[in-house]
This record gives C-alpha cells, structure tokens and sequence, in this order.
C-alpha cells in the first residue's frame, strides 16, 4: 500500500510537472514571437483626413480616492472636442457621486456625459453595455477610474483604425505607484510580462490576444457584431475579445502607447483582483475553448488560444505538484531510490523558461540596462516564490470558475497614497475579511520550511530550492494577507 500510495504521489507530480512544461513552451514560442516583433520594427500609420466621432466611457463605482483624478486627466487629452464624448458611468452608492457632479460642473463647456444607474444590474459589463446604447461614438476607448490617460493617447490609437477590419487596439499599462512597494514591485515584474511579451508575442503570431480591460480603444460596430458585453463572466473584457475574434475581427497591441494605472498597494487588495482574473479567466476557458479548438483557425492559433484561456489554471497545477513534492521529498528522505524521481527533476527546465520570459520582459521594459539587469536578477526569484505562494488562493478561484460557481464583480479599492489624500487606515473601501485560506497559506509555509530542515538534516537536496521558494513564498503571502486584512477591520 505505501509503495502505490508512493508512486501515485510520484505519478502526479511528474504529470504537473509536463503541464508546466507543455506550458512554458507556450510562453517561450511567445518570447520568439516577441524578438521577430522588434526585427520587424514599427508601423505607424499616418493621422486619418478627419478625425472621427470618439467615446470615452469611464466606468465607476464607489471611488472617492481617485473619480477627480482621473475627470481632471480626461480633460486634458487632446483631440477636437466636436468629435469628442465623455461617459462618465457612474454605478456609485456613497458621495462619488456627488463629487463627480461637482467636479464636472468645473469644467463647463467640456464634452461630458453623465449617467447614473442605480441597481449595478451586470455590473461593468452592464454599464459599458448601457452607455453604448447612447453613445454618439463611432469608436469607444474605456479608462478604468484608477487610470490617468495621456493627453495624446487618442492620436495615437485612432489612426490604426483606418483599415476597416481592425476592431480593438490595446495599449501597455505602465504603473504610477511602482516603486511604493516590494508588493507594487511583485505586481509591476508580473504586468510587464503579460505586456512586454506575452501580448506582443501573440499579436506578431497572429494568435488571439485579449482586451484588458481598460487603456484601448473598441470599434463600436464591433462591440456590436460581437454581440455586445455579457455579463455570465467575472472577466468581461476577455470574453468579448474571444467573440469578436473569432468573428473574424482583427485586433492590435501597441506597447509603445503607455497607459498608467495605479497598482494595488496591499495584499487584500491584490488577491481580490486576482481572484476576478483568475476566475473570470477560468469563466472563458469553459465558454469558448471548445468553439476555438473546433474552428477552422490555424493548429499554432488554436494553441494558443488554449494556453491563453487555461492560462489561470496553471495554478492548479502548481498547487498540485507543490503538494504532490512533498510525498516524493519524503520518499527521498526514506532511502526510496527511482530513476523517475531523478528525471521529474529534468521537468523544472519549465521553470526556467517562465523565469527566462520574465527576465527579458523586465530588461525591455526599462529604459537602464545595466540597472533593470541587477533589479531582475534580485526580485526574479522573489516573483517567483510569491507566485507560487498564491497558488492556493488563485487555485480556489479557478476551481470556481471551471466548476460554475457564480459569484459577484468585487471591485478592487483604489487608494492613490501619493497625492496625500488618502492612507491605508483611514481607506473606507478595505471592507475584506480574512478567509481561512490565509490561515491555510500560513501552515504551508511551515510545512514547506520544515522539508527544507529535513533537507539539510538527511542531506538529501533534489527538492531544496523548490520547497525553499515554496516555503519563502507562503510564509510572504501569510504575512502581508495578514497585516491587510486586518486594516479592513
């Protein structure tokens, strides 16, 4: 019984392990897609003869820290304010509302439009799908309420809509607050993968790639060819993406078009947006992978699309093998000797890759070689570590969303600590509770930093560095969850 309790554990293990690499080759036939994206060079399309009809929707809910913030910036863009809207769609139940109203008063004569809902009936994917119904917009750019718009962020998105089959344009998010914390730091390394390379690597590829959400601009006959926004995933934009995608519309990333945004400051904060992604994420896998893998796209885009609908799941996966690790660490520990454990040892060339992806992602995303190469080298294995640390939570979120469990948007609070206005204490949005995975996370930092005792005490290291990272990565997890939920208290 122990020795096929032993080898199922072994079994599992080595199946993640695959997955990861099944998974890392995706991401590094992106890389590639990637590097022929800067050989290539840039295409910029010329002004258009007459600048058309643009819609700003700015979707916002409850967002007292940053509404005038973001009413101040919009005001500044440039482009003829005769073929310019404002929708400001206001879902907010506290005094957001009325600070709005105000703000937009002082800006008299400025193409603003006002709306208000009072039910949230579909949430964001609701308003959205609200506001188009009135807009005067020939094509509709969206800016979350914790984002600050450039001033020529529509001269330089709109001219790429000039061939008639382009329906969506997605510029990269760049942070405002990035140096504010290791935390702001984590989510910065993170984000610039996905927009560094993962989104220029699919686009160069042909492949699909997603809409995220805010910072790009749609053609509103393809919001509606699409069949508008539906609100049955937690993750909107991705969905819409894939129908109008598949319908044949063509979309385009242009990472040199920056949008800045505000990272989430606090680890509540931050499980609650991933949460929505990596559910939302799952949401869409169930709903459109199997139209995908049964259309006539190409094998490579087909591939694609799955890698980048499961893209959530690979948590599960982590959280598997991590668990599974521990039975096999054990068996090592016990004198139990199998070529197989020696070759599952081979699989974490997975690992290497996705460090590998984020690693170059880093270096091309700042402007100081030299400087970006050192910070990579010392918050690389810290990303790392605290990626796997989340992998309960994320985990839990997939799971939902693969099973059908429904749950409701949670916005994620926004806090804008550098203008002074605001701190982390006194912040009425940090309403979380503290779930028990969070205790959860705590005893698998133990048991992991126990294993890596038990290492070094029968000298037995293949599994060393992994349980090491595991165990640093929980226990930041735990720590940081721990001090932020207890400021919603």
């Amino acid at each position: 019984m122990p020795e096929i309790i032993s080898y199922s554990l072994l079994a599992l293990y080595i199946l993640g392990m695959l997955i990861i690499l099944g998974y890392s080759l995706a991401l590094g036939h992106l890389l590639l897609g990637f590097w022929k994206s800067k050989r290539a060079g840039e295409r910029i399309p010329s002004d258009p003869i007459e600048w058309p009809r643009v819609t700003v929707q700015l979707p916002i809910f409850n967002e007292l820290y940053v509404a005038e913030r973001l009413l101040d910036a919009v005001t500044k863009i440039d482009y003829p304010l005769d073929r310019l809207e404002i929708q400001v769609l206001d879902d907010s139940t506290d005094e957001t509302s009325d600070l709005i109203q105000k703000k937009i008063k002082e800006y008299a004569g400025f193409p603003f439009v006002y709306l208000h809902r009072s039910d949230r009936q579909g949430f964001k994917a609701g308003a959205l799908k609200e506001g188009l119904a009135v807009a005067k917009g020939d094509f509709i750019a969206i800016f979350d309420a914790d984002f600050l718009p450039t001033s020529d962020f529509l001269k330089k998105t709109i001219p790429y809509f000039q061939n008639d089959h382009v329906g969506m344009v997605q510029t990269r998010w760049t942070h405002l607050n990035e140096k504010h914390s290791l935390l702001t730091r984590l989510q910065a390394f993170a984000l610039d993968a996905h927009f560094t390379i993962e989104q220029v690597g699919r686009n160069t590829l042909g492949a699909f790639i997603n809409f995220n959400g805010t910072g790009g601009v749609w053609r509103k006959t393809c919001i509606v060819d699409a069949g508008n926004w539906e609100d049955d995933t937690l993750t909107e934009d991705l969905d819409l993406s894939y129908r109008a995608q598949k319908k044949g519309w063509k979309f385009v990333y242009r990472p040199e078009i920056h949008s800045p945004a505000e990272l989430p400051p606090i680890m509540s904060a931050i499980k609650s947006q991933q949460f929505r992604w990596n559910k939302g994420g799952a949401e869409c896998a169930k709903k459109h992978a199997q139209s995908v893998l049964s259309s006539k796209f190409s094998l490579k885009t087909k591939l694609h699309a799955v890698a980048h609908l499961f893209n959530s799941s690979i948590f599960l996966v982590i959280l598997m093998v991590s668990l599974a690790s521990i039975g096999v660490a054990w068996m090592g520990l016990n004198g139990f000797s199998s070529s197989w454990t020696q070759i599952a040892g081979l699989f974490l060339f997975g690992f290497a890759i996705i460090a590998l992806v984020y690693f170059v992602s880093h270096l091309y995303s700042r402007k100081r070689f030299w400087a970006s190469l050192v910070e990579s080298l010392l918050i690389l294995p810290v990303f790392l570590s605290v990626s796997m640390g989340m992998a309960l939570h994320n985990a839990q979120a997939v799971w939902e969303g693969l099973s059908g469990k429904k749950s409701p948007f949670i916005r994620t609070p926004k806090f804008n600590l550098e203008s002074g206005k605001s701190n982390l204490k006194t912040n009425r949005y940090l309403k979380f509770s503290m779930p028990l995975t969070t205790w959860i996370e705590g005893g698998l930092s133990l048991v992991f930093f126990i294993m890596v005792l038990l290492a070094f005490r029968y000298e037995y290291f293949l599994f060393l560095p992994f349980h090491a990272m595991l165990a640093f990565g929980y226990g930041l997890v735990f720590i940081t969850s721990f001090r932020s939920y207890s400021l919603g208290k």
